[in-house]
């Protein structure tokens, strides 16, 4: 999670300054991320501490003191991704799933095998009831990392909440997940159920 508050404020920022542009300048950059010298890290680290204290602005001013070629190889597109992923989870949290979703599939489009950007994207996609994407991105968050115990247990409340008893305890059992898990499964899927009829009742009212 390096680095992610300060792309998170260059984020923010870069959309004030580019005209509401949905991408800012570098989120069409290619680069990746190569070790950083002493004095690339020292300023990485400086404007992760100002962000952490939300003087965004200050942050920038530290990247900016980079050289201009480096700056544009930290704003390349592994640490974009780590950003949007950032600024998704920050927008579920607040229930903002329309939003989250936007950032989520930014970041598994510049980090496709990223496991933990696919299960966060699966869960968003599971929050609207969008059953057949949710599905796959925690299939392929399993498949990228076998010890992802977040998209196993996702995936169960995917199956629980679809009523498919079997398959998802021949996954509890295969992932080796606790009866706490399991009921924590079936508690979020009990939800997911109620906030569907919910919206169904919405849907009949308005016809």
């Amino acid at each position: 999670m390096k680095a992610v508050i300060v792309v998170c404020g260059l984020l923010m920022l870069g959309g004030c300054a580019t005209g509401g542009q949905s991408n800012p300048p570098w989120m069409a950059m290619g680069g990746s991320c190569t070790k950083l010298t002493g004095d690339q890290e020292l300023s990485l680290n400086l404007a992760d501490d100002m962000a952490k204290e939300g003087k965004l602005h200050a942050s920038l001013a530290n990247l900016q003191n980079l050289p201009e070629k480096s700056a544009q190889g930290l704003l390349g597109s592994c640490l974009a991704a780590e950003g949007e992923h950032g600024l998704g989870q920050l927008a579920s949290g607040h229930g903002d799933n329309a939003q989250a979703i936007t950032h989520l599939e930014r970041a598994a489009q510049m980090a496709p095998t990223d496991a933990k950007i696919r299960n966060d994207l699966g869960v968003v996609y599971l929050n609207q009831r969008r059953v057949d994407e949710a599905r796959f991105e925690f299939l392929t968050a399993l498949e990228l990392k076998q010890d992802e115990s977040p998209a196993a247990l996702n995936l169960v409340t995917l199956l629980i909440y679809q009523d498919q008893w079997k398959q998802a305890a021949e996954l509890v059992t295969r992932a080796g997940l606790t009866p706490e898990q399991v009921s924590d499964a079936q508690y979020r899927a009990q939800a997911l159920k109620a906030q569907a009829k919910v919206a169904s009742n919405q849907v009949a009212v308005v016809k």
